[in-house]
């Protein structure tokens, strides 16, 4: 018999249903609602917020869908927010998707794990639990999140989870109140025998509000930060050796989404809305008015046939896999999802040269083969590989519009 690791079966599973088009790897936004009011959040509302409440999906709701889902082969669930656990129905959704067979993936600031939850969770264990850490120190870690006493709520929920050998790991967003710690917070959790990870990608709110971005690290920030991780700087050269993107042949249209979501992996926000992922909110079906089945092939058919409309530096870019550059945050922060989003570029550029990754000819981007900014790329990684300090963004330059008909807190992570 063969014997596979989990990350290989994750692989196989992915690359064979994709031909099926089943919807094998879900996230379901339970809330907006959160106990903290991070600087840097998308999506948080107040707790309190009984608009949002009673506009959520009902426990009757979640029920429904997980039996669709269920049907239609999805193994996959992450459940994410806001704060999963300012549902007071968490349980009755989180054990019905546990007895279904869904690997359960639980995203959390933690403030809300007491024992009593602890227990909950340690009677049915999740596949994984990732708790977002915001700070190394009591200070900085509120001074991101806003809240007295959320930092000694945070290490209490780790403690409960870590007492009870849940499968706990450990992440932050890296923005500019907490990059001092970043690495602290890698030696919290080496200290603590759990995974660490930290991204400093930060999208403007889903309301189309820039706010989150005055805490947004600089490129130059983020790659010194990479440059401090071996590890880190190999994987980046893994993603682009292995997943370069490639301009489509001559005569052909290439499709405006290239990333599995509507192939093999959803979003539900808390509100019923069906999207291609957590980020994208442009085209939505909402399961209210609808089955699963039907949000599926509206995906398909709406979402997944889309086409480029016009080329862009983006359109046969290879750096595609350390930018991050999709139609979503094209959406977030220009209203447009074909528009290029500048700080992606920048920091993907910065990147390849800093980690000397082969740049090829790619239309007139500006940050590299002969374009008006490439000298300021080849300064700034020099300077960065030289152990000079980072240049910081000094001022907010980024202005975000909305193309979902409105910024009233239309409402994904």
């Amino acid at each position: 018999m063969e014997t596979l690791s989990y990350s290989e079966f994750s692989r196989r599973v992915h690359r064979e249903v994709n031909a099926s088009r089943i919807p094998v790897n879900g996230t379901i936004e339970l809330t907006n609602r959160c106990p903290l009011v991070c600087s840097h959040c998308y999506n948080n509302l107040p707790m309190n917020d009984a608009f949002a409440r009673r506009a959520e999906l009902s426990t009757d709701d979640h029920l429904r869908i997980l039996d669709e889902l269920g049907e239609l082969g999805c193994l996959w669930l992450l459940y994410s927010g806001g704060e999963i656990f300012a549902r007071r129905d968490f349980f009755d959704i989180y054990e019905r998707a546990k007895r279904g067979g869904f690997l359960v993936t639980l995203f959390t600031n933690g403030i809300l794990i007491d024992e009593r939850v602890a227990d909950r969770l340690a009677a049915m264990p999740p596949f994984a639990i990732e708790i977002t850490l915001y700070g190394n120190t009591r200070q900085t870690y509120e001074a991101l999140t806003r809240i007295p006493g959320s930092f000694d709520l945070c290490m209490r929920g780790i403690d409960n989870l870590l007492a009870r050998k849940l499968p706990l790991k450990l992440k932050t967003v890296a923005v500019s109140i907490n990059r001092h710690e970043v690495f602290d917070m890698k030696a919290f959790a080496d200290s603590l025998g759990v995974e660490f990870k930290f991204d400093a990608m930060i999208n403007p709110r889903i309301d189309c509000s820039s706010a989150p971005l005055a805490v947004r690290l600089s490129p130059e920030e983020i790659v010194e930060m990479d440059l401090r991780d071996a590890t880190r700087v190999a994987e980046w050269r893994r993603l682009a050796n292995d997943f370069p993107s490639m301009a489509p042949p001559a005569g052909t249209t290439k499709t405006l989404y290239d990333c599995g979501g509507g192939v093999n992996s959803f979003a539900i926000d808390p509100y019923g809305n069906l999207t291609i992922c957590v980020l994208s909110h442009f085209d939505k079906f909402n399961l209210r008015n609808g089955s699963f089945a039907e949000g599926w092939d509206f995906l398909l058919h709406n979402v997944r046939s889309k086409t480029i409309t016009r080329p862009s530096k983006c359109t046969a870019c290879s750096l595609k896999s350390v930018c991050g550059m999709c139609p979503a945050n094209g959406e977030l922060e220009h209203g447009d999802p074909e528009a290029p989003v500048d700080f992606l570029c920048h920091t993907a550029h910065l990147r390849a040269a800093a980690f000397e990754i082969d740049m090829p000819p790619h239309g007139d981007c500006e940050y590299c083969n002969g374009g008006e900014r490439e000298e300021l790329i080849r300064a700034s990684a020099a300077r960065l590989l030289a152990g000079a300090p980072a240049v910081p963004i000094t001022a907010l330059t980024a202005a975000s519009s909305c193309g979902t008909g409105g910024c009233s807190s239309c409402h994904a992570s």
